[in-house]
């Protein structure tokens, strides 16, 4: 990869995570003002990057369209809709999502909200830990053995609440359980007032091709009551992946 096209895709990832002034991309990158504002530029004019009032640089709106186009390259998502839709509806109003694996990453590629007045941080587009939640550990689980050891390997096991999982040892123990049981939990370990429990869609050859989790405060349910919504969460996966491999028939 060329150096200027890596730090244009350095610098759309930084104004993912929020607006920056020409000072803080030009840090981020370890250059020059110059030479960021030159990126800027070029990214500004084919509207990947745009510049407010107060000289602050956002993701521009091409980016919506690319993202859109993006989701809609991920036919799985359309399958599962109405399913996800229907478990948030008979777990009580709880969060769901739908997290596939694409080059090293959980991404989540749809979300229904919760109906409760506590909402969790993730959104459609963005990465789900590996190590830290559900969906994660679901797909980890999935791979191949040889693949999935270079994931393992590659895992910055940096913490987000005091029950993230702090090594690979403890990593593949969990990845063992979730294939015994068919199942996985974040009990705490990525927001320390979220409960969590995903399982897998599959493919006609029973691959792993997605995962579905449903996302709980325990201010609503205790983490024995999360666990407690196994039985829908599986019939929901069961579902979408007869209809997955329907599709594809």
């Amino acid at each position: 990869m060329s150096q200027s096209l890596s730090r244009a895709l350095q610098i759309l990832i930084e104004l993912g995570e929020g607006e920056r002034s020409l000072d803080q991309v030009a840090a981020s990158l370890g250059v020059h003002k110059t030479t960021a504002m030159r990126l800027l530029h070029t990214l500004e004019a084919d509207r990947f990057v745009r510049r407010d009032d107060r000289q602050r640089y956002h993701l521009g709106s091409r980016l919506f369209a690319l993202g859109t186009a993006a989701l809609s390259q991920h036919a799985i998502r359309d399958v599962a809709q109405p399913h996800l839709t229907r478990l948030a509806a008979e777990t009580g109003g709880q969060a769901v999502h739908l997290a596939a694996y694409e080059n090293g990453t959980a991404i989540y590629l749809a979300k229904v909200e919760s109906t409760h007045s506590v909402r969790m941080y993730s959104r459609v587009g963005l990465p789900a830990a590996l190590h830290a939640t559900a969906v994660g550990k679901v797909l980890v689980a999935g791979l191949p053995p040889g693949e999935q050891e270079a994931v393992v390997a590659g895992i910055d096991f940096r913490p987000f609440t005091s029950r993230t999982i702090p090594d690979a040892a403890g990593y593949h123990e969990v990845l063992a359980r979730t294939r015994e049981q068919g199942w996985a939990e974040d009990a705490a370990e990525h927001e320390d007032f979220i409960n969590c429990v995903g399982a897998p869609v599959r493919d006609e050859a029973g691959r792993v091709v997605a995962a579905v989790s449903v996302s709980v405060p325990d201010v609503i349910l205790p983490r024995d009551g999360v666990r407690a919504l196994v039985p829908q969460l599986l019939a929901a996966t069961e579902a979408i992946s007869a209809d997955w491999a329907g599709r594809s028939s």
